[in-house]
């Protein structure tokens, strides 16, 4: 699938199937996510793939989801709850600039997902000091973002916004649709 494909299709996934993703493919992942832009090439983000049940369990209670839809799009445990959590860490005190790479790790870490079929949803809604102690990360370093990952359980729609109203929504068949606003409105010429 060529970039000009893959970036629009690609949605947010917040009911995935019940099977664990392939270690290879998380790895796959994370490969694609090192090859990101990152200031001075300094390469400071690490992650933590989060796989054994029991601690997926407890970090996907921290997070929030879907607010502007909720409760329809909160996942349940056990039916179409993600599996695997990835943690984005840095060094504590790495500056705001550390948001940018996190950011272009991430979105790079979402196609690259895409691309093989899977699906992900990126947090910075979640209760962080309590993911800290569940993964007992060194105290020198902190959790960034989380990144749900799984097979998708639902097919998002992405449409162009009406009127400037980007607030995403379910349809009667319960079917979430994501407005974007078009190009023309995002940029202006000089």
């Amino acid at each position: 699938m060529d970039f000009s494909t893959l970036s629009p299709a690609r949605r947010t996934i917040r009911r995935f199937e019940q099977r664990t993703v392939p270690d290879e493919m998380l790895k796959h992942l994370i490969n694609m996510a090192r090859f990101a832009s990152c200031a001075s090439n300094k390469q400071r983000l690490r992650y933590v793939i989060i796989r054994e049940n029991e601690l997926v369990r407890k970090v996907f209670e921290t997070t929030a989801w879907a607010g502007m839809v909720a409760p329809k799009r909160t996942p349940k445990w056990g039916i179409d709850a993600p599996l695997d959590f990835i943690a984005v860490t840095a060094p504590v005190n790495a500056g705001e600039i550390i948001h940018a790479d996190a950011g272009a790790a991430i979105q790079s870490i979402q196609l690259a997902a895409w691309e093989r079929g899977l699906g992900c949803c990126w947090f910075a809604s979640f209760k962080k000091a309590e993911v800290t102690e569940l993964l007992n990360i060194s105290p020198d370093r902190e959790i960034l973002y989380l990144i749900a990952v799984g097979f998708p359980a639902e097919n998002p729609v992405g449409e162009k916004a009406v009127d400037g109203d980007v607030a995403y929504y379910l349809d009667e068949n319960d079917v979430l649709h994501v407005p974007k606003l078009p190009v023309d409105e995002l940029c202006s010429w000089m």
